[in-house]
């Protein structure tokens, strides 16, 4: 097992602080402490991480790519690409309680843009780039958007006017700056909607239009994370290279985490959080226990639903399972990921609980700040990526984006679940 000496050396061989080190092997600076100053052993792999960092201190240094980061979030993609070491030169979120989580976690300088509405921006106006993220809003594509719309008799896709024709936004930004790479993320319903012709006018345009070389693939987080939750990664390359999504390294997905890595313990070993877990135990605080009503209310509906022959209602979990995918109303019931309670009604996960969930924190970490109220980061986490998932796909595509550094190169950001 290896050693602190062992993890100081390669630590001072490297070069690089805690603050480096931590955004390429994806613990905290705070972990990180610990493995230095002797009070928890590193894993494996975190050494061999770190080898391998240390191993690049001999060799030539190259530019370090420039990004953008669009329809951002609270930064989900560009978390999972922070470790290859670019430089985000230019973010574009609306949502204003989503910028200040945003903001929050990502201490950019003076040469980074932040704007708003991409619709109000001309592409000359958004720095040159290497590579292009862009999470486009994904609810008119998504079957629980489809439906929606549906019901209140309104279009969808690309017929959509508040968003459907956002994903042109990101192609006229494209074809301006023609980017070395990019990579957009979406619903995975994205491939069927509208019995592929939505998706066939994306391909399209990306590649006849535009002029790339177009990959995609539809990843389940619950490999990195205990979450059903599938979403479709769309690669796209403007020189021809044998990038491939076959050959991308995926943990098996049946042997992925459970919930109970993600949960409070409430056994002291945390510190109090805000109004997330309270006294000497940190305890997870009764505002998160479904009350009577709202749990009788839950029941019944799915009572109800159930005598239809419908599958609606609400999911029952414990520390050995594997939830269904947080969404962005979790806020109103909790109802798709309600955890079990000895004695007591279910309760929903805390934002902690959800960051976790979501892979913005390592399990038992706290390190990404959550600024807004439990309405809006329910919001924000259920509307994000994965993040180990993103890095996943980071690391697989790092050979293949011009100007990389050295940390590119070694590409070897852990994964939160690792």
């Amino acid at each position: 097992m290896a050693t602190l000496t062992e993890f100081s050396w390669l630590k001072q061989r490297s070069g690089l602080s805690l603050d480096q080190l931590s955004a390429s092997l994806g613990f905290t600076s705070r972990t990180l402490r610990r493995y230095e100053n002797g009070t928890a052993t590193p894993r494996p792999p975190v050494i061999e991480a770190l080898r391998r960092l240390a191993s690049e201190t001999d060799r030539p240094h190259h530019e370090e790519f420039r990004f953008v980061d669009l329809f951002a979030g609270i930064g989900g993609l560009r978390r999972g690409f922070d470790g290859l070491g670019g430089k985000c030169v230019f973010t574009c979120e609306w949502n204003r309680f989503a910028q200040l989580t945003y903001r929050s976690n990502f201490a950019d300088g003076d040469d980074h843009i932040f704007h708003d509405d991409i619709t109000t921006i001309e592409a000359d106006e958004v720095p040159s780039h290497d590579l292009l993220l862009a999470g486009f809003p994904c609810q008119p594509f998504s079957i629980a958007g489809v439906s929606k719309k549906n019901a209140l008799g309104r279009e969808h896709g690309f017929k959509c006017e508040a968003q459907g024709t956002l994903f042109f936004d990101v192609a006229r930004i494209i074809e301006h700056h023609q980017p070395q790479a990019f990579l957009l993320e979406n619903v995975k319903n994205l491939v069927n909607h509208d019995k592929g012709k939505t998706f066939s006018v994306i391909h399209r345009t990306l590649t006849e239009e535009l002029g790339y070389n177009v990959h995609w693939k539809v990843i389940n987080a619950k490999s990195f994370v205990p979450q059903n939750r599938e979403r479709i990664f769309i690669a796209g390359f403007r020189e021809k290279n044998d990038f491939t999504f076959d050959n991308i390294t995926l943990p098996d997905p049946m042997s992925g985490p459970r919930l109970g890595q993600i949960f409070h313990p409430e056994d002291g070993t945390e510190v109090p959080e805000g109004h997330f877990t309270t006294g000497s135990k940190a305890a997870i605080c009764d505002r998160y226990t479904l009350t009577d009503h709202l749990w009788k209310y839950l029941q019944d509906y799915a009572a109800k639903h159930k005598l239809k022959g419908n599958g609606f209602g609400f999911g029952l979990n414990g520390p050995d399972d594997v939830a269904r995918t947080l969404s962005a109303r979790y806020y109103k019931d909790g109802s798709e990921i309600l955890i079990k309670q000895r004695n007591k009604n279910p309760r929903r996960l805390t934002p902690r609980e959800c960051a976790r969930l979501m892979g913005f924190d390592e399990p038992g970490g706290s390190a990404f700040k959550i600024p807004v109220s439990d309405m809006q980061a329910y919001k924000q986490f259920g509307n994000s990526v994965v993040v180990p998932v993103v890095n996943a796909v980071a690391r697989h595509m790092a050979p293949y984006i011009e100007g990389q550094t050295t940390v590119l190169e070694s590409g070897q950001r852990l994964l939160a679940f690792a």
